[in-house]
């Protein structure tokens, strides 16, 4: 039997580092940050609401989403239950013999690559969104826990924006999945999804579309016809239908969950009703109870063009989260994920400076690198090419551009210069949305050097 002194003498970074092993031995993420967090908070026999109060993580968050996951977790390594109660001696327990013999991983001891991921499991190409067990999403911790406490509140209306491929359905999946741990009912709608046909149709098709599409998420027969009255338009028979059916059939909040709306922004005789209509349910939560239980989540990669009164618009009221760049940090972060040693920080800088942090090119960068693919002066010598590693990435912009030449002109009029530009509206939002400038108060500049280097050639 060992003695308290000796189970005692096992420092947290010792487990810390032999969990991670474990994980990544068995193709599992290595801990997230608040996973970290709860393992410290045990260490120093804290309760779970000190933890909370200190890290400033919602309550219910860190005991009835992240704990039981990472007391799962550890179960599955050492082949005993894991509770809170438990953790720290059923660690100690199952480490004391790694701990006499030593025998761990050093940095030291693998050359270039750290003990990572790299190693131990062969990582997916980046594209798309960043699925919820991944080891390589960056952790937007202050972001998340500001979502995370809005959706709780009665009502909530939530709106996050930013530029194609800057992390935001990466994001809105982490809020639906930590609606569900609330035992909320979610509806994650894809607007890109829409067909030709009903967005075509009329305000009157596409809410039906909108409506029975709900239903089937939720899992309840559309019975559209049931509530809609053509005698009262489709905007009310919308809202009878969502206010008297969806929400009443319940007391479960319901998280609707709006991707890409800005796909709407395109059919302005849609978006003059529509957005309107969701700037009303969220209005009617101040009177009337049963709104409260309906919870929005609106994603957008630019702001509207289409010419709404304020008090029409849903794009000025709720909680705004804006998603930006990388920062170096971030940057260093993903590279140790996946096992680059960037410690000098000298290749951060150098991918930050040609393409400004942008989440899915640093992403992609450090894929290729930690493959040795390429080389940090290889890619920095062909990024701006089509035979680069971003060559389908620019080839994209490239089309698009062609297809409109008003937006090839002020991309053109951008690169001759380094000075900002005022764009005229429309131009500047589609140029936005394509991630291809950013704004210096009314005016526009490039994103980054990469698109200086790539468009000045073509």
């Amino acid at each position: 039997m060992q003695t308290k002194q000796t189970t005692d003498s096992i420092k947290l970074d010792f487990v810390l580092e032999v969990i991670n092993r474990k994980l990544l031995e068995t193709n599992n993420h290595p801990l997230s940050t608040t996973e970290i967090i709860i393992l410290q908070g045990i260490w120093d026999h804290k309760t779970y609401n000190i933890v909370a109060e200190e890290a400033s993580y919602s309550l219910s968050y860190l005991s009835n989403v992240v704990a039981p996951e990472l007391f799962r977790r550890i179960s599955d390594i050492i082949g005993q239950r894991v509770t809170k109660k438990n953790c720290r001696m059923q660690l100690q327990t199952y480490l004391i013999p790694q701990a006499t013999s030593k025998k761990t991983f050093r940095p030291q001891d693998s050359g270039k690559f750290s003990p990572s991921v790299t190693q131990l499991m062969s990582p997916r190409f980046p594209s798309g969104s960043i699925s919820l067990d991944s080891p390589f999403y960056i952790e937007q911790a202050d972001i998340e826990k500001q979502v995370y406490a809005e959706i709780e509140k009665p009502g909530a209306l939530v709106r996050i924006k930013a530029p194609q491929e800057m992390g935001k359905t990466s994001l809105l999946l982490r809020v639906i999945n930590y609606a569900k741990s609330l035992d909320y009912r979610t509806v994650n709608l894809d607007l890109q999804q829409v067909g030709q046909d009903i967005l075509s149709g009329g305000i009157n098709k596409f809410l039906r579309w909108f409506c029975a599409n709900i239903a089937y998420q939720l899992n309840q027969e559309p019975n559209l016809d049931g509530y809609w009255d053509e005698d009262i338009g489709s905007k009310i028979s919308s809202s009878l239908y969502f206010r008297n059916y969806l929400l009443k059939s319940s007391n479960s909040p319901v998280l609707l969950a709006l991707d890409e709306v800005n796909q709407i922004f395109e059919y302005p005789e849609i978006a003059k009703d529509f957005f309107p209509l969701l700037r009303s349910w969220f209005e009617e939560a101040k009177r009337l109870p049963v709104w409260q239980n309906l919870r929005l989540v609106v994603v957008h990669s630019t702001e509207i063009y289409v010419p709404l009164q304020l008090k029409q618009s849903p794009f000025n009221v709720g909680l705004p989260i804006l998603l930006g760049s990388f920062s170096l940090e971030a940057v260093l972060e993903l590279a140790q994920s996946y096992g680059l040693d960037w410690s000098d920080g000298e290749e951060a800088n150098l991918l930050m400076a040609l393409i400004g942090g942008h989440p899915a090119l640093v992403h992609l960068a450090i894929y290729h690198l930690s493959q040795e693919d390429v080389t940090m002066k290889q890619l920095l010598e062909t990024a701006a090419t089509s035979t680069g590693i971003y060559g389908s990435h620019l080839r994209r912009h490239q089309v698009k551009l062609e297809e409109d030449p008003e937006l090839a002109i002020a991309l053109q009029n951008l690169v001759k210069t380094n000075e900002p530009i005022l764009l005229e509206h429309i131009i500047a939002y589609k140029l936005s949305s394509m991630g291809l400038i950013k704004f210096d108060g009314n005016k526009a500049t490039l994103t980054c050097d990469l698109y200086r280097q790539y468009f000045r050639s073509q």
